[in-house]
């Protein structure tokens, strides 16, 4: 028999914090492409070369390793510069994922995703004056403000939304910030409005995720997540793996479809993992399928 649907309120947030681990790999390589056009061109290809073996890697333990050097960087870049949009960008972007993915200390983790939305609001505001005070606005002027943007302010956006989710998972005893999540559902929504297929449908991810947080019956909405999880999986073509493993463990479990559930996760696992830009998150989400099937019978 299906087990009965236990949700806590840290609970809730894993999956959050599951997903990150997608968008990290991503925003590692817009990481170093953006600091690229900010160093000399003698650089470039090292850059480059450097955002290739980031996303190709399939060591995670090196990738944990070099995060720091990272934080530590672009942090010493924004003292010199520190109304450069991209830069600011790029910042909240990694301060994010590399909580979400590799800090498991929660007095850190806040520390770290504090330190990021800080950056995604001054990476906002710099690109529209108008959205400087989006932080304490309320909900209906914040709507407003974010229906107003453009195809242009995509990226500094969704950096937006990302570093919110992240701030809002490592909170997730705090009903305050818990509130705050329709914030971020309504910065997604936005972004696939303006670019679907910005991040390989990254927003489709957070959508589907948000969701499927909670069963029919508390307010989730499976149907909704179903159609954001397979239009991820379409837009990634499926090379993006993560996004089936995400697709099973939230809507598959939560509407208790096991074939579903074991269909999507053997596709993973039979898949070729070492696709150009895919290596890193391609060798998680294979991870992540094994367990997953592997807990099937006690979940179903």
């Amino acid at each position: 028999m299906p087990v009965l649907y236990r949700q806590t309120g840290n609970a809730k947030f894993q999956q959050i914090h599951e997903l990150a681990k997608y968008l990290f790999f991503v925003v590692c390589a817009l990481l170093v492409s953006g600091c690229s056009t900010m160093i000399s061109s003698a650089t470039v290809n090292l850059a480059d070369n450097l955002s290739d073996a980031i996303i190709n890697n399939d060591d995670p333990a090196t990738v944990e390793a070099g995060g720091p050097a990272y934080l530590l960087m672009i942090d010493s870049l924004l003292k010199g510069d520190p109304d450069n949009e991209s830069l600011l960008r790029a910042a909240a972007n990694l301060y994010t994922f590399y909580a979400g993915l590799f800090v498991k200390d929660n007095s850190r983790s806040k520390k770290l995703t504090a330190k990021a939305i800080n950056y995604a609001f001054r990476a906002v505001c710099v690109r529209r004056s108008s959205a400087c005070a989006l932080r304490d606005v309320r909900f209906q002027t914040f709507s407003k403000i974010i229906t107003g943007m453009g195809v242009k302010d995509v990226p500094s956006l969704y950096a937006l939304g990302a570093a919110w989710a992240g701030w809002i998972q490592s909170r997730s005893d705090d009903w305050n910030a818990i509130a705050e999540i329709s914030r971020v559902e309504t910065i997604m929504q936005r972004i696939v409005q303006l670019d679907a297929f910005y991040q390989d449908g990254g927003a489709h991810l957070y959508l589907g995720t948000l969701a499927t947080l909670l069963p029919p019956a508390l307010g989730g909405k499976p149907d909704s997540g179903r159609e954001h999880f397979e239009r991820a999986i379409e837009i990634s073509g499926g090379k993006n793996l993560m996004a089936k493993v995400t697709y099973a463990r939230q809507y598959a479990r939560l509407v208790f479809n096991r074939e579903l559930h074991d269909r999507l996760l053997r596709e993973v696992l039979k898949a070729k993992p070492d696709v150009p830009g895919y290596g890193l998150i391609n060798t998680f989400a294979q991870k992540q399928a094994r367990e997953l099937l592997d807990g099937a019978d006690n979940y179903f």
